[in-house]
């Protein structure tokens, strides 16, 4: 029996070995195509990172019951992972005596007929700006049924729209260096302070396809660095998950609001968020809670970010 058993039982570590190394490769592998390689590569390797950490706590804790030797193997991808997911990790909910204000925006998913239905149910939970994007001409004329009479104070334009208790100035459409309008620029005047709102549906992402949003990013990082003003938000649907090295830029010149509810705020699909595509980035604001919530028929989640102003 010994004889028997001795043998299986080195195959077995053999097999565990080798499949910790490969999962190793492809961890670090992934970190790394995802943090520094633009392009196809580089997002569809931002979709899969945080997933990865299932994977490599699964090999830890077979490691721990079957071959511990293997947890120095591991060690290498686990920090390699944590270190490029860390500028994504979740953040803490703050208290704050200062007034806020609070932003919900959602992807309400171009000719499903559930505009309406978003609309409502946000509005139900009292937001103090809601944006919506991904509108055609049905779902825009739904949301202003369904917004217009508690927020008074209105904008939209090709695919992208916001809604306000509080008057909006200084109104702008943007291209963002497409052929047509998938993005704008307002300013909030609350009481307190004056926001600028930016709302971006960025173009789609397909293989081969992904210069548009490319650009759509780029040129939004730009548009934000020279604009002067002191409290800015930017939100919408970013065809981009949180680490996908096209947001780069725009990390560059506002910060990402983190989710402070303890996730990370995957948003897409609705029915099972595997990823984060709708982001939330600000300056010039504390961030007080970030979170998500489901609305209508949507097959995006939405978010819900507090601001202390």
């Amino acid at each position: 029996m010994t004889d028997v058993a001795a043998p299986t039982a080195a195959r077995s570590r053999q097999r565990t070995a080798a499949r910790a190394i490969a999962v190793s490769a492809a961890g670090i592998l992934l970190a790394t195509l995802a943090v520094w390689v633009p392009g196809i590569v580089g997002t569809a390797a931002s979709v899969v990172l945080p997933w990865l950490g299932l994977l490599l706590g699964l090999l830890v804790v077979v490691a721990l019951v079957r071959a511990r030797r293997l947890l120095l193997l591991l060690l290498l991808p686990v920090l390699v992972w944590l270190l490029a997911l860390l500028p994504t990790a979740p953040g803490f909910a703050t208290t704050t005596d200062a007034p806020t204000l609070q932003v919900v925006s959602q992807n309400v998913r171009a000719h499903s007929g559930g505009a309406a239905s978003s609309a409502e149910e946000i509005a139900a939970s009292s937001p103090d700006v809601i944006t919506l994007t991904e509108l055609d001409g049905d779902s825009l004329a739904a949301a202003r049924s369904a917004l217009d009479e508690r927020y008074p104070h209105s904008y939209a334009v090709g695919t992208v729209g916001v809604w306000s208790r509080y008057p909006l100035t200084s109104a702008d459409a943007l291209t963002l260096g497409l052929d047509w309008k998938r993005a704008l620029r307002v300013t909030v005047q609350t009481p307190d302070a004056d926001v600028v709102v930016y709302v971006l549906h960025a173009a789609s992402v397909r293989p081969g396809q992904q210069q548009g949003r490319d650009t759509m990013l780029a040129n939004l990082a730009d548009r934000v660095a020279s604009d002067e003003a002191a409290a800015v938000v930017a939100v919408g649907d970013f065809n981009a998950a949180s680490a996908d090295p096209a947001l780069g830029a725009l990390r560059g010149r506002l910060d990402w609001v983190r989710p402070t509810d303890g996730t990370l705020g995957f948003t897409w699909p609705a029915a099972l968020p595997l990823t984060r595509i709708d982001q939330v980035f600000a300056r010039g604001l504390d961030v007080v809670s970030s979170g998500t919530m489901r609305a209508g028929e949507s097959d995006h989640l939405a978010t819900v970010t507090t601001f202390g102003l």
